[in-house]
């Protein structure tokens, strides 16, 4: 999977879990701010992005960090590196 088929499949989960439109996930959104999440969605985006992935996140500290959907694409590409380089 590319790099931009994993922020495509990001946006949607979270899009279709929120009732989000497509188009306000910018990399620049911000969760509160912009898209109206709060800190319980944060668990239900953790709980999503673990089904869409098939990835374990569980209390990873990073996840911490993220603020907007931009830190959202990185830690999953990160996730992503992290399993490649494991596996490998």
């Amino acid at each position: 999977m590319t790099d931009r088929e994993i922020v495509e499949r990001a946006d949607a989960a979270i899009a279709e879990e929120f009732e989000l439109d497509p188009g306000s996930l910018r990399p620049e959104a911000l969760f509160r701010e912009d898209l109206g999440l709060d800190s319980l969605d944060a668990v239900d985006m953790v709980v999503v992005l673990e089904q869409a992935f098939g990835i374990k996140i569980g209390k990873d500290p990073a996840i911490a960090s993220i603020r907007n959907v931009g830190d959202m694409h990185e830690f999953i590409l990160a996730k992503k590196r992290g399993l490649e380089k494991n596996a490998s």
